[in-house]
């Protein structure tokens, strides 16, 4: 079997803007899914859900955004009905139950990071990123498969900067495990980048938890 980590961003890597409380924090999410079940399973019951509650059409599929979904704007309009609301709720939450998948979270307090080091400062993105990487290399080993990992496309620099990073990590290694290490569990020394129109399930499934899973650090 082959697994895939679909990841996802909430905040930014920008170290200058961590005296600013709402963009203190930058986390990375993935959500690891083994890929025949992501064929088999996720994608066709994710879209059952779309035609059921928003009539997606394969021609011009619906997106699963949770910004999008929260402010119940087009195409998620229906979600105005309080009743519909909580059925579709409901519905995503008792897939997000039953569904087989693992979740890692990495997440930076970059306030904290800025003032600690004075001179040497770990960028932060590659920091998250180079975390996130060995968590999934451990579950990977576990389970002795094999892997890669996709990110959401955010177009011209930040996907360069997202891709630069990667393949550091892939040809160093990470502080604990050495690049050769890593050939033996990741198919790929390139990250796959997608575009939201894609219509990949995975990605939508991290946008729907990156979030949560933030808060829940603060929580603990």
């Amino acid at each position: 079997m082959k697994y895939r980590l679909y990841v996802d961003e909430v905040g930014n890597p920008d170290l200058k803007s961590s005296e600013n409380e709402e963009h203190r924090f930058l986390s990375l999410t993935g959500v690891a899914f083994e890929i025949d079940y992501v064929s088999k399973v996720l994608f066709p019951e994710l879209e059952k859900i779309k035609k059921h509650f928003f009539n997606s059409h394969p021609d011009d599929p619906i997106i699963f955004h949770r910004k999008e979904i929260l402010k119940r704007k087009p195409p998620f309009s229906a979600l105005k009905d309080q009743e519909v609301r909580e059925r579709f709720n409901k519905t995503i939450l008792d897939k997000l139950k039953s569904w087989e998948y693992t979740v890692f979270s990495v997440l930076i307090d970059k306030k904290e990071h800025d003032d600690r080091y004075a001179t040497w400062k770990y960028d932060p993105y590659h920091y998250c990123q180079e975390i996130l990487i060995e968590r999934f290399r451990l579950f990977l080993n576990i389970k002795n498969q094999i892997g890669d990992i996709m990110f959401e496309s955010r177009g011209g620099k930040e996907d360069t900067r997202l891709k630069r990073s990667y393949r550091k990590i892939m040809d160093a290694g990470t502080h604990n495990l050495s690049g050769a290490d890593l050939d033996q569990h990741f198919t790929s020394k390139e990250v796959k980048v997608k575009p939201k129109s894609a219509n990949v399930s995975g990605l939508q499934i991290a946008d729907l938890i990156a979030h949560p899973a933030r808060r829940w650090f603060y929580k603990n």
